[in-house]
């Protein structure tokens, strides 16, 4: 039976009639049983494949280590002995120092004033200031 508040009169109502009564139990629902179990089930495969995302990515780093360790290795194998440096310095000197004797110039060949270089008297542009055709154009 459906009791219509009268518009008319305020409602006093004491606390102890609001209080609830302490023999109610909330309905349990059968499906809510279901969802929960599909939730943790659901938390458990998550939690599987995080364990296999895991063992992967650890799996790849241990494999970066290894190619890093083998290159430093590599690295170490393929630096240079002290006598080697000393051998390549002594072999830059003695190209620099140019130890070859240059030949004669040739009867047909002229070395140019401005540039330096060894011309065949073809490209003599200026016989008198002794200038190649490039160096004269």
């Amino acid at each position: 039976e459906e009791i219509e508040p009268d518009d008319s009169e305020p409602v006093d109502l004491d606390e102890e009639e609001l209080a609830l009564d302490d023999d109610i139990v909330p309905a349990v629902d059968a499906d809510e049983d279901v969802v929960f179990d599909a939730d943790d089930d659901e938390y458990e495969d998550d939690e599987d494949e995080d364990a296999e995302v895991d063992e992967e990515t650890e799996d790849a780093l241990e494999e970066l280590e290894s190619e890093e360790l083998q290159l430093l290795e590599d690295e170490v194998s393929e630096a240079m002995l002290i006598d080697e440096v000393e051998e390549l310095r002594a072999m830059r000197r003695a190209e620099l120092t140019l130890d070859v004797d240059a030949e004669a110039r040739r009867p047909d060949e002229f070395v140019c004033q401005s540039c330096f270089m060894v011309k065949r008297k073809s490209q003599l542009a200026n016989k008198r200031k002794m200038l190649c055709r490039d160096c004269a154009a």
